[in-house]
């Protein structure tokens, strides 16, 4: 990736309009980050994160020192850069402030799989225990929760969630929101139920069978 990195602050840039479009970024809370090589393209801070621009991203190095930009990086920043020295197939971050996620988080310590689109995310989602926001304790407690998930959600803060893309990390943060919102909607109602682990693998089992959420060619009869 050059210095400059213009294509993945673009990227960067759009993603965060993107989210503050769906509700999920509001003012300048929340951040997003791209991974290229020993780069990270991630959003200043103080931005309004729906009117981002390119130049608006900041572009640093994976000790935190900035190489191109004009603006200092998110608050969040130790938080980004150690879930890419702890996992290597991290390709993109994204924090929210989503309201239905930041709720969840404020009441609950785990978000139960009510839905198997949940699996995407690794099955329940950990909420991490409130630190404040910026400090190394916060990143190390993300860190711990993430371990063999996509998603985390933090007590009375909001979201964390990471993927090989930034697409798909932004996929994920909607989902995220959507699965809280489902969880919301179902407690009004009653007691959610729970998919038990059984249902769960049986679930996984299937996908991999049929290749779940993979386009496929339509499949032609010989003549």
């Amino acid at each position: 990736m050059p210095t400059t990195a213009p294509n993945e602050r673009a990227q960067v840039a759009a993603a965060s309009r993107r989210l503050a479009e769906a509700g999920l970024l509001i003012g300048t809370a929340g951040n997003v980050s791209l991974r290229a090589g020993d780069l990270i393209a991630v959003t200043a801070t103080g931005t309004v994160l729906a009117d981002t621009t390119a130049d608006q991203v900041t572009v640093v190095d994976l000790d935190g020192s900035v190489i191109a930009g004009n603006l200092a990086p998110t608050s969040e920043l130790q938080l980004h850069l150690g879930i890419y020295r702890e996992f290597p197939s991290a390709g993109a971050v994204v924090h929210t402030h989503a309201p239905k996620s930041t709720a969840i988080g404020c009441v609950l310590d785990e978000l139960p799989v009510l839905h198997y689109q949940q699996l995407l995310l690794g099955g329940v989602t950990p909420v991490v225990p409130f630190r404040p926001f910026g400090t190394l304790e916060l990143a190390t407690a993300v860190l711990n929760a993430l371990q063999g998930k996509q998603a985390a959600l933090l007590a009375n803060h909001g979201a964390v969630t990471l993927a090989p893309t930034l697409d798909k990390a932004v996929e994920h943060a909607l989902l995220l929101e959507w699965a809280c919102t489902l969880y919301l909607d179902t407690a009004i109602l009653g007691t959610p139920r729970e998919l038990t682990p059984e249902q769960q693998q049986a679930v996984i089992e299937i996908a991999l069978r049929t290749g779940y959420g993979t386009p496929k060619p339509v499949e032609k009869e010989p003549r």
